[in-house]
């Protein structure tokens, strides 16, 4: 982390978690050297982070919190988290959507990132079980006027979960009678053994009519989220045609997934420059 006195306080934290995760543990004397900011801001930063669940203060810094498998953090407590990776993530995916498509994004703060990179493209059909990728389109809608070209907008009903996704019996059926050629699938966790997992069991039904109402499925995830396991799997990593990630993602990581997906996509580098 480089020192920048102007950095926004999301920023600021999303490096603190970053810092954390990565070290499994960071002193405050050390984040205010990194960060260029007073003692004071940075245990205001860590109160922050502490009360949304994401690190846990210790005397003198902060260390990880050790989530059991079912614990899902609210939609809040992860959209200040990994924030430029999210946006990066996010452009690269856009580019793979072609006019005229007809895509599904699912629930999650990432694919509400790829949601607004989305807007310009024309006559996209967007089915998606997110009340927040919903809005940001009904938003744009609302702002500019229904325009020629603009997204025609496929709401699943459901129950409404912590992230906002709705999920359930109703969401389920919606999906199953839907044909996508592109799904964006946002994920709690993923790894070799257990593949793509959610901590919540309905979640993880309707993810997998998503994956089955697919032609192509591209997981938009950062690197934080390798290695992390959910308490339920929805789809193997042979199921996954293209993973989107950000730079973070470690070498030995990058290796890992060539064996098992078609397509690694790396945001800010050329798929020559990859490294797998």
């Amino acid at each position: 982390m480089s020192e920048n006195q102007n950095l926004l306080a999301e920023q600021r934290r999303a490096l603190i978690v970053d810092e954390v995760r990565r070290r499994g543990g960071v002193r405050v004397n050390e984040l205010t050297r990194k960060l260029g900011v007073s003692d004071m801001t940075v245990r205001r930063d860590l109160d922050a982070l502490a009360r949304q669940g994401v690190l846990e203060k210790v005397h003198g810094g902060a260390v990880p919190v050790v989530e059991a498998s079912t614990h899902e953090p609210g939609f809040e407590a992860k959209s200040g988290l990994e924030l430029t990776a999210k946006e990066d993530i996010a452009r690269t995916a856009a580019e793979l959507v072609a006019p005229g498509s007809a895509i599904a994004l699912s629930g999650g703060t990432t694919t509400y990132a790829l949601a607004h990179h989305l807007l310009d493209v024309p006559d996209l059909t967007v089915v998606t079980n997110s009340v927040r990728v919903a809005d940001v389109f009904h938003s744009a809608q609302r702002t500019s006027g229904r325009r020629q070209g603009g997204a025609t907008v496929v709401l699943t009903g459901g129950v409404r979960t912590p992230s906002d996704s709705l999920v359930g019996p109703v969401a389920d059926q919606a999906i199953a009678s839907l044909h996508f050629d592109l799904l964006f699938l946002g994920v709690h966790g993923i790894s070799v053994v257990a593949g793509l997992s959610t901590p919540n069991l309905a979640e993880a039904e309707t993810n997998r009519r998503l994956v089955q109402s697919a032609r192509r499925v591209v997981v938009v995830a950062d690197h934080t989220k390798w290695g992390t396991v959910g308490l339920s799997s929805f789809a193997a990593l042979e199921q996954v045609d293209t993973l989107v990630t950000d730079g973070g993602m470690p070498a030995e990581a990058r290796r890992e997934i060539a064996e098992h997906l078609r397509r690694l996509m790396v945001a800010g580098e050329t798929e020559e420059d990859t490294d797998i």
